[in-house]
């Protein structure tokens, strides 16, 4: 092999760290603006925490799709994802969890998932949990 071959591993590792952000960075999405997320090469949405309810949530088309969660002062337990049935497909249970796990790396918190999409999510998409 030469020098210009990457092995397996090298490419697992570069696309780990392109995913990852310098942790010196300020978040750039807030409780207040919401969470930006992209979902599609064409599409963002916005993701909001709506603390009040313990819930990520996001509208689309008028209905809300919404990623449960229980949070103390050092964890953030992701507990039940739902998109309403006319919305699935559209990665949106994705969009809600990676919004749940920005939170959670911007806030320092310790992530508890007990949601079986947001578990299958994560083996999916082991880097997202750096």
């Amino acid at each position: 092999m030469d020098n210009n071959e990457k092995t397996k591993e090298d490419v697992k590792l570069d696309e780990a760290l392109d995913e990852t952000f310098p942790a010196s960075d300020p978040p750039a999405n807030t409780v207040e603006t919401g969470i930006t997320i992209d979902i599609a090469p064409d599409r963002d949405v916005l993701v909001n925490d709506n603390r009040a309810a313990h819930r990520f949530e996001l509208v689309v088309d008028g209905q809300i799709s919404f990623l449960s969660y229980e949070r103390t002062r050092d964890r953030l337990t992701l507990l039940h994802t739902e998109v309403p049935p006319p919305l699935r497909g559209q990665h949106l249970a994705a969009a809600l969890v990676k919004a749940g796990l920005h939170t959670a790396r911007a806030e320092g918190l310790q992530v508890v998932v007990v949601c079986p999409f947001a578990k299958a999510y994560l083996r999916k998409h082991p880097a997202d949990q750096q």
